[in-house]
């Protein structure tokens, strides 16, 4: 029987293997490891330091830098408030401040029951309808607080 990090480092070594040859290849390998496990396992940082000829503070560093990396899972559903200049002028600092009063945690951060995970990011591409919102996925405009307390409601069912 094999444990858990073992299994882990297996996919990753597979992770890497497919990215062989490719120029530059930590992002991309750092993306597929958190597409298979929703997140950066810590157990897979010493497999991609070694592969790469890196040290695990390289890598490490380099998931910190990057808010859209993971060193937990996520909840079930992710929400994501755009936090760029023209959501801030539409309403977005007032709908973010709602956000996390309403779930009771800060960014990056899970309710207790795993259900809603909340991250800003920066800009969604939806200027026009600010403030803009991602919801697993799927990109919302002109939220305000009424609107995000029915996406709440919605996730939670």
């Amino acid at each position: 029987m094999t444990s858990v990090g073992e299994d882990i480092a297996a996919r990753v070594e597979e992770i890497l293997r497919a990215h062989d040859g490719l120029e530059g290849p930590l992002l991309p390998v750092l993306h597929a490891v958190q597409g298979v496990f929703g997140f950066i396992p810590q157990d897979a940082l010493p497999v991609i330091a070694q592969h790469l000829n890196l040290s695990r503070a390289e890598v490490h560093g380099v998931i910190s830098f990057y808010h859209d990396f993971r060193e937990e899972p996520a909840g079930r559903h992710v929400l994501k408030l755009c936090r760029a200049e023209a959501c801030q002028a539409m309403g977005a600092d007032r709908v973010a401040a709602h956000a996390r009063e309403a779930l009771g945690i800060g960014w990056h951060q899970t309710t207790p029951d795993g259900t809603i995970t909340l991250e800003p990011v920066f800009c969604l591409g939806l200027c026009a309808c600010a403030p803009a919102a991602l919801v697993d996925g799927r990109v919302l405009g002109r939220v305000d607080e009424a609107r995000l307390n029915a996406l709440i409601a919605e996730v939670r069912l």
